[in-house]
This record gives structure tokens, C-alpha cells and sequence, in this order.
């Protein structure tokens, strides 16, 4: 028992420990941007909301938010789309090579982000979609979908395939199953792939960066401010983004598990 306990005590100074190393960077970060100093030393400054005033007031930063926010949503629409219909894909049907067709929809996350923005960017320019906000739609949907597919695959599985053949028995068409039964069972991992989608795109830097052009999304916006100074500005940006896609996470846990616990209950 005492042994159990001391085990206990170890696993959570670890896991604190690990919280510490992960957000401690985040809260400095939150700490800095309500200083009314310039460069990031200690002791502190006073308190000042300068920074924020700042960035409200900047159109550039407005613009950015605004192309991300644009992005992150269509992104979310799409990749959510491709999962569902690949996830179902799997769910539904059993074909030779559906292996490799897993691994090949799964790809793209393995695949190093500069390769990945190298190739997108070769193909858009090919179809002359670069330097549009629907070239980083296009890239991003091909980076998330993977994220969305493996979230509703995971959905579809607790599912009891026999579903579907009693609807059928009982009257309903493939589409009738689809809106009354596969959808309303998927829609927690839907909503939640839509959130954590919507996360990754307004998070992304390295394939904004290079399909852009001159629609800047915010991480490219704070790449441009820190490029050559050091701008407390940045910290403030950086609050803002790290509070939008935390919430965005959270819910999408929330809609993922709320259900799961309430089926169990």
C-alpha cells in the first residue's frame, strides 16, 4: 500500500513536472506581454496593457487574423469532408489494397512540413493557385485531413455495424441511413474534428509561409515583426493564438469524450 502511494506521489511530480515544461514558456510569454518594458528582462516593469493596444490598432495584425480565421474555418469544412468520407470509406467497405489505402490517407502528417510546403507549392504555381488564400486552404485540408479521418474512423468503429442492415430492413435508403443514422451517431468526432482541424490550420507557419504570398496568416505576420527586433508585440500575438487553439482543443475533447461518457453511463 505504501509502495502503491509512493508510486502515486512520483507519477504526479511527473506529470507536473511535464505541465512545468511545457506551459512555463506560454505563461512567461503571457507574463512579458502585460509588461510595460520592451525587451523581456527581469525585474519586471509595470503592468501596462500597451502592447495589446498596439496590436488592436494595427490593420496589418487585423488582416492577418482575419485571413487565418477565414482559413482555419474553410480548412475545417474540408478536411472534416475528406475525413468523413474516408473514414466511412473504411468503415463501410472492404477492397483489395485497403492497407495502403490507409497508409497513403495517413501520409501526410509523417511527411516534413518544409518538404510538404516545398511540394505544395510547386503543384499550386503549376495550377496557378499560389499566393491565394484557396492555395493555403487546399494545403492545410491536405495536412488536417489525416487528423479529421483518424478521429471519425475512431467513431465509426464503436459503432454496431448491424445498424445500418436494421435501417435498411426497415424501409430506409442508403441516404435516408446515412442523415438518420450514421450522421447523428458521428456528429461528436465531427464537431471535434472541426475544432482540432481548425487548430492545426490557424497554428500553422511553415506551408503558410511559403504558399502565402502576401495573404499573411498571424504566425507569418509574427514571423515578419521578429524578423531583424526584438517587438513585445509578439508576445501579445502569441498569447492570443495560444488561448484560440487551446480553446479549440478543449472543445474538441469535449465533443469527442462527452458522448462516450454519457453512452458508458
Amino acid at each position: 500500500m505504501k509502495q502503491n502511494r509512493t508510486s502515486n506521489i512520483l507519477l504526479a511530480l511527473y506529470v507536473a513536472l511535464v505541465f512545468v515544461f511545457i506551459f512555463a514558456p506560454i505563461l512567461f510569454s503571457l507574463v512579458f506581454s502585460l509588461n510595460s518594458q520592451r525587451f523581456p528582462t527581469i525585474p519586471l516593469g509595470s503592468f501596462s496593457t500597451e502592447w495589446y493596444s498596439k496590436i488592436w490598432n494595427d490593420p496589418d495584425v487585423w488582416r492577418a487574423v482575419m485571413n487565418s480565421v477565414i482559413v482555419s474555418s474553410c480548412t475545417a469544412v474540408v478536411a472534416t469532408t475528406l475525413g468523413f468520407c474516408t473514414a466511412y470509406t473504411d468503415f463501410r467497405y472492404n477492397f483489395r489494397f485497403k492497407g495502403l489505402y490507409l497508409a497513403l490517407i495517413l501520409l501526410p502528417p509523417t511527411i516534413p512540413l518544409i518538404i510538404m510546403a516545398l511540394a505544395m507549392l510547386a503543384w499550386l504555381s503549376r495550377l496557378g493557385l499560389s499566393g491565394q488564400l484557396w492555395s493555403i486552404i487546399l494545403a492545410h485540408s491536405v495536412l488536417t485531413a489525416p487528423f479529421a479521418m483518424a478521429i471519425i474512423r475512431l467513431r465509426l468503429h464503436q459503432m454496431d455495424p448491424d445498424l445500418e442492415a436494421a435501417a435498411w430492413n426497415l424501409g430506409g435508403s442508403e441516404w435516408q441511413t446515412m442523415r438518420h443514422v450514421i450522421l447523428p451517431f458521428c456528429a461528436p468526432a465531427i464537431v471535434s474534428s472541426l475544432c482540432l482541424t481548425a487548430a492545426v490550420s490557424f497554428d500553422e507557419f511553415a506551408v503558410s509561409w511559403f504558399v502565402s504570398g502576401l495573404n499573411k496568416t498571424v504566425p507569418v505576420a509574427i514571423l515578419e515583426i521578429v524578423q531583424g527586433n526584438i517587438d513585445p508585440q509578439v508576445n501579445a500575438i502569441g498569447t492570443f493564438v495560444f488561448l484560440t487553439s487551446m480553446t479549440l482543443v478543449v472543445l474538441a475533447q469535449v465533443f469527442l469524450f462527452s458522448r462516450q461518457i454519457k453512452s458508458h453511463s
